[in-house]
């Protein structure tokens, strides 16, 4: 059953983040879309809104939907190879350093990618330094799949790990494998949202596979920023095998691409610094950008000449020293409209530039233009008019710049000539350089399409995963039904093979379901002759039309069973009075069927 997205399920999926704490409202909508309407399907409901008035109602159905979104399909060492290389070429590094190791695992799930790296890590560093150094941290939004991860395993689910690691490092409890006692203190189990909850910091290793594919690519950057405060500067990000990080080089770089193993940028530039501290949410973050951006403010009163800046409401906001000096801009100034102050007008008409950039949104300049300084004297001076740009694209204010060109005045027209010039290969440059940028552009889009492509695959090749173990449990059930039903066809085979009175089964057609071999002596037709005939049609020698009233009352509901004695003929022509008894099959209100016992009575 297909359902679309829209209102009715943005409504659910809001209703599911604010009574059971599940924010899906950054999963990506076609695996989500895909994950409810199969749940949608087994309930044999066609629409969202019924969905969740269903949820409403039987609040036990959360527990299924959950089970049902969240895909849990991992495994011990899962991707070998890629395991290996961390237990040669990573782990060995993180043993080799003093104090404290932290690991975290995220999207745990049920455990095993946790404990895989615990085995990993006591290998190299020996239990006692392990039990001493190490701490887990393995998280998951699923309770259930946490409380199975603390409850042990079967011997199915620890087929991937080797037998001597699984008799060194797994104790039989019963019918489970537990992670031996003393080894297991270093893990922690506990819930964690990985959209709303708060990292945990100061990792050397980071676990997080196959998890961020689920995850729209706003979220993902979210929960990257977090990762890339959560990691120590020489810590490592273990990723999955759909996940490239091609758009994320700013906060990570690649040790191996191949194995998805990468290590922290420590060094950001300050808008990179600002964007994560900014999506982290702390107070401690917001101080800091307000510290940035007053160091910002104070840049531009190093600035050599006049400054002004107006935001995109017109309001004068800014004005440096130099500024305040050439024009006697007085401090209630700031903050009042440009347009109300003589400075919009005089010495130079600012309005028609400011006008003119908000339309094109393009920088205007005016060259030349006398000013008369504080002293009386004149001076010349370039103004230029520049828009600043958000990075959505849309104008947040202009910034007026007033250069002094007046010791200059006469290398003018050289200027010009160079000018010229310059403004020619300047031109040529930018063709080139915006030539180039579009073909970057293309290959970034190219290669975030074939990321998308690949984290969708690797979404449905779980679900496919998951689905396969469902059939797997299914089949196995039909096979133990399969056996128990040709077991009883056996056992009633060899009941009614071996009693001395013919008997034969109608369905409620009429038709013959079962004939056994007395009813083939006594009649003279085999039972692969009359199975699936209708009785009435056998060419025998009992006379069936006689039997039609009696066989009719047992599946009309009348008694359960009836008899009448009738004269037949052998499949041998001699003459005998027949007993027919009727029983019907069911319960007696909606029988399935009669079943027909024949005795020849004796003279």
């Amino acid at each position: 059953m297909a359902l679309e997205a829209g209102p009715a399920f943005e409504k659910l999926i809001e209703y599911l983040r604010d009574t059971r704490g599940f924010d899906f409202t950054g999963y990506k909508r076609a695996s989500l879309l895909r994950r409810v309407s199969l749940r949608c399907s087994e309930l044999s409901i066609d629409n969202f809104r019924a969905y969740l008035d269903y949820l409403q109602v039987h609040t036990e159905e959360f527990g299924s939907l959950f089970n049902k979104i969240l895909i849990n399909v991992t495994e011990f060492f899962r991707d070998k190879e890629t395991w290996d290389y961390l237990a040669e070429k990573v782990i060995p590094r993180i043993a080799a350093k003093t104090g404290e190791i932290r690991v975290w695992s995220t999207g745990t799930s049920s455990g095993e990618e946790a404990y895989s790296a615990a085995i990993l890590l006591c290998e190299a560093l020996g239990e006692e330094s392990f039990v001493d150094r190490v701490k887990i941290y393995a998280t998951d939004v699923d309770e259930e799949a946490l409380a199975k991860a603390r409850s042990g395993y079967t011997a199915k689910e620890l087929a991937s790990v080797d037998d001597g690691l699984r008799l060194r490092y797994f104790e039989r409890q019963g019918e489970r494998f537990m992670f031996r006692t003393a080894l297991r203190r270093t893990i922690i189990f506990g819930r964690h949202d990985l959209t709303q909850d708060a990292p945990i910091s100061r990792l050397d290793l980071l676990i997080c596979r196959n998890t961020l594919i689920y995850f729209m690519a706003e979220t993902q950057g979210r929960i990257l920023a977090r990762f890339h405060y959560a990691l120590n500067d020489d810590g490592y990000l273990f990723l999955g095998r759909a996940e490239m990080l091609l758009t994320h080089a700013a906060l990570f770089t690649p040790v191996d691409v191949k194995e998805r193993i990468f290590t922290k940028v420590a060094s950001l530039h300050l808008q990179d610094r600002l964007v994560l501290l900014a999506q982290s949410g702390s107070k401690e973050a917001t101080n800091h950008i307000a510290r940035q951006l007053r160091v910002r403010e104070l840049t531009t009163e190093g600035t050599p000449y006049p400054q002004i800046v107006v935001d995109a409401a017109g309001i004068l906001i800014s004005a440096n020293q130099p500024a305040r000096l050439l024009f006697t801009i007085p401090a209630d100034d700031l903050g009042r409209s440009l347009k109300d102050l003589e400075l919009s007008y005089k010495p130079v008409d600012l309005r028609t530039p400011i006008d003119r950039i908000n339309r094109e949104r393009r920088p205007v300049s005016m060259p030349s233009v006398e000013i008369k300084r504080r002293d009386g004297t004149p001076g010349l001076y370039d103004i230029h008019a520049a828009p600043l740009i958000d990075d959505d694209g849309s104008l947040v204010g202009i910034v007026i710049n007033y250069v002094d060109i007046t010791h200059a005045s006469q290398l003018r027209s050289e200027l010009e000539r160079l000018g010229q010039e310059l403004q020619s290969h300047k031109e040529e440059l930018e063709t080139t350089n915006e030539e180039l940028q579009s073909t970057v552009e293309e290959l970034e889009t190219t290669n975030e399409e074939l990321q998308s492509t690949n984290e969708e695959l690797e979404t449905l090749n779980e679900e496919l995963e998951s689905t396969n173990a469902e059939l797997n449990s299914i089949n196995t059930d039909l096979q133990l039904r399969t056996r128990e039903v040709e077991r009883l066809n056996t056992l009633l085979l060899a009941v009614t093979g071996n009693i001395e009175v013919g008997a034969a089964v109608l369905d409620g057609g009429m038709r013959v379901q079962l004939w056994n071999e007395r009813a083939a002596d006594l009649w003279g037709v085999r039972s692969e002759e009359v199975v699936g005939n209708s009785f009435f049609n056998l060419d025998i020698g009992l006379p069936a039309e006689q039997l039609r009233g009696l066989i009719r009352a047992g599946t009309g509901g009348r008694p359960l069973h009836d008899e009448l004695v009738v004269k037949a003929t052998t499949r041998k022509g001699r003459e005998i009075r027949c007993r027919v008894i009727a029983h019907a099959i069911g319960d007696g209100d909606r029988s399935a069927g009669v079943v027909l016992v024949m005795e020849e009575l004796k003279p």
